[in-house]
This record gives structure tokens, C-alpha cells and sequence, in this order.
């Protein structure tokens, strides 16, 4: 296979048109060939849980139970896909919209929210799931997953002989993210130091309100060329083809052969975030168009057309789906606040002078506001 990744004429990679049909591709059968039946309702799954997941947050938000949400609607298959082919020891640095690849990584969804609700830096321990926590920043995240991999280079984790053993990193951003500084300074030290990183961006087509043609004249993959990395562009609505591509990239990245960049072209079909309003910026044919290509859809009509998906099955992942919602409602209803001081808590990994310093002055400070302090 071409270090520069195999691409269809018109440069997407296809495994699964809109209709739910099955499109040959030989350079990239190898990589989904072993996925069953079962593997494939599993994708339905996970991606219907994703889903309901995130319009139960939606709903949280507008009920005032979240100070924010960041919807990843339409953009299941992208995460669903490229978060299955990840494994033991490679490690995610998400942005904060990954809450399909968080599901994938067995972290408990409503854990989420406490960002949201503005309890917590993040409540998932990354060590356990692999899975750093989300990072509002954007594109500065990038940086840090760059420096992650080549520290695992250094550590004897990539290339080691034992391809099983062999880890890679998956950093997450949007299009939007792409005009950052961070992340073209990420692309450089990646492909100069041969580090071991898969750079995974879903263009949603939208950075907040700005269409991504304002962002750039070329296919966003295209920005690895400068540095040379090598790039692929993937229909990231096809959940096949996402778990192909990232298959590959990370072998590639595990053997030691330098990052990769992958370009899922995928659409946002809600907003940017709940403070935004879509309908200033984009055509209500625009959304009708890609509701056709409704990325669950697309799985749900090749399950249907094969006996694939019973109707047992739809309706244990309905209940599923209903259960997580009450119980993301319950939780986040259920959260108290937490004492001011914890916000020093977990800033970094060991105890810092000046953090502890910080955290001193605040409880200082609070406690001059009571009696107790007032005469201290």
C-alpha cells in the first residue's frame, strides 16, 4: 500500500454509499474483511447510543441543567468508527466534541457532563480509559498528543518488534482547529521526529459559523503535504470507512513509519454548540441534504437489506438508549456543588508550588467572608 494512502477518484474513501450499499474497494477490503455481523450491529449500537446520549445533553441544556453542550450529531459514524479500531496501549487526546470515541473507550457518558455543568475539570480517570480529558482550548491539545507520542517512541512502546504490543496516538480536532498555530507547529515536530500519532480531523464543514471554503482552498488533508505527512480523506458518514482508514493509519503509525492525517469530511447537523443558531449561516437545504446521509441510517439500511438487524435487537438498544438517558438525567440533577477548592485539585499530575500556593490564598480568602476568618 502507497505510504500516501489509497484514494478514490475523488478522494474520499467509500465503503458504504448513502443507500446502504457495499462499495468494492480492494486497497482497503483488508482492513474491514474480518468485521461480522455482530461486529456491524455493534457499530449501530454505539452509535445509536451516542446519539441519544447527546439530545438527552441537548435537552439537559435548554432545561438550564448545563451551563453548555457540544453536539456531535451526524458525526457518530466518523468517532464510532475510527474509535474501534484504537487499542490497548494507544492513547486519545479529544477536543470536546468526542463523545462517540469516550463511549468506545468504555468511559461512562453522563461522567461527561460535569465539565458542562461546570463541576469539574473532567470526572474520567484518562489513565484508566486511555482517553485524556476534553480540552475547550482549541488546537492546543495537539501539542501535548505530539509530545505524548514521541515519548512513547522514546519509551520502546512503538516498533518494538511485537506489532500487538505496539502503541500509536490519536488526536482528535476539527476544521476549525486547523487554522490554528498549535496544530500546523503539532504537524511539524510530528513529522520531523517520526513520532507516532495518527491526526484525525472531522470537518464538520463548519467552524462555529465559518464554512470551511473561508479556512482554506484545498482539501484540509492537503495541509500534511507542506510537511510531509502522509494524509487520507474519508467519507466520515461511512462508519466502514472510518474504521478502515484508521486501521491502517495506526499501523502505520505503530510500525514506527511516522504520523498520518486523516481528513473526515462529515457534517455537523446540529449546531456548533447550544449557544449557537445554525440558520444564520447555513440553508435549511443544506441540512435536508445532509439528513440523506444520515451516517445511522446508512449502517441501519445495509443491516435491513441483509437480515441483519432484527427487530429484538432494535428495540434491546431502544430500551438501552432510554435507560442511559435516565439515568444522564438523574445524575446530572443529582450533582451538588462541589467546594471552590477542588478546582486546584488534579491541575497537574504531582503537586506544584504554585497551584498549592494559589489554592492557600483562595481558602484564605474565603474564610475572611465568615467569623471564623474575620478575627483569624
Amino acid at each position: 500500500m502507497d505510504r500516501h494512502g489509497p484514494l478514490s477518484d475523488d478522494g474520499l474513501v467509500t465503503l458504504l454509499d448513502r443507500h446502504g450499499e457495499r462499495l468494492a474497494d480492494p486497497d482497503w477490503e483488508p482492513y474491514v474483511e474480518h468485521l461480522t455481523a455482530e461486529d456491524l450491529r455493534g457499530f449501530w449500537r454505539d452509535m445509536t447510543m451516542t446519539r441519544a446520549f447527546d439530545m438527552e445533553a441537548t435537552s439537559l441544556q435548554r432545561q438550564g441543567e448545563l451551563g453548555l453542550w457540544v453536539p456531535a450529531l451526524g458525526q457518530e459514524a466518523a468517532q464510532i468508527g475510527s474509535g474501534r479500531a484504537i487499542r490497548e496501549p494507544d492513547y486519545v487526546f479529544p477536543s470536546y466534541r468526542e463523545h462517540g470515541v469516550a463511549f468506545t473507550r468504555g468511559v461512562d457518558l453522563p461522567q461527561i457532563l460535569t465539565l458542562f455543568r461546570g463541576l469539574e475539570h473532567g470526572s474520567w480517570d484518562p489513565a484508566a480509559h486511555s482517553f485524556h480529558l476534553y480540552t475547550l482550548v482549541i488546537g492546543a491539545h495537539s501539542l501535548h498528543a505530539t509530545g505524548y507520542a514521541m515519548a512513547m517512541d522514546r519509551d520502546g512502546l512503538v516498533a518494538s518488534g511485537n506489532p500487538d504490543a505496539d502503541g500509536a496516538v490519536v488526536c482528535y480536532y476539527g476544521d476549525g482547529a486547523t487554522s490554528q498555530g498549535d496544530v500546523n507547529e503539532a504537524h511539524i515536530f510530528a513529522a520531523v521526529n517520526d513520532a507516532p500519532i495518527v491526526f484525525f480531523v472531522q470537518n464538520n464543514q463548519f467552524a462555529i459559523s465559518e464554512p470551511t471554503t473561508r479556512q482554506a482552498k484545498v482539501p484540509l488533508a492537503r495541509r500534511a503535504d507542506g510537511v510531509g505527512i502522509p494524509s487520507v480523506r474519508v467519507d466520515g458518514n461511512d462508519v466502514l470507512a472510518s474504521y478502515a482508514v484508521t486501521q491502517w493509519a495506526l499501523k502505520h503509525a505503530r510500525s514506527g513509519a511516522g504520523p498520518v492525517l486523516i481528513e473526515a469530511f462529515t457534517y455537523r447537523m446540529g449546531a456548533h454548540t447550544t449557544s449557537d443558531d445554525p440558520t444564520r449561516y447555513r440553508t435549511r437545504a443544506d441540512e435536508e441534504h445532509w439528513a440523506q446521509r444520515d451516517p445511522i441510517a446508512r449502517l441501519e439500511a445495509y443491516l435491513l437489506k441483509h437480515g441483519e438487524l432484527s427487530d429484538e435487537f432494535r428495540a434491546e438498544v431502544e430500551a438501552e438508549a432510554k435507560a442511559l438517558g435516565k439515568r444522564t438525567r438523574e445524575a446530572v440533577k443529582s450533582w451538588e456543588r462541589p467546594p471552590l477548592l477542588t478546582m486546584f485539585d488534579h491541575v497537574y499530575a504531582e503537586p506544584h508550588q504554585q497551584v498549592e500556593a494559589e489554592r492557600a490564598w483562595f481558602d484564605r480568602y474565603q474564610r475572611s467572608f465568615t467569623d471564623e476568618g474575620a478575627h483569624a
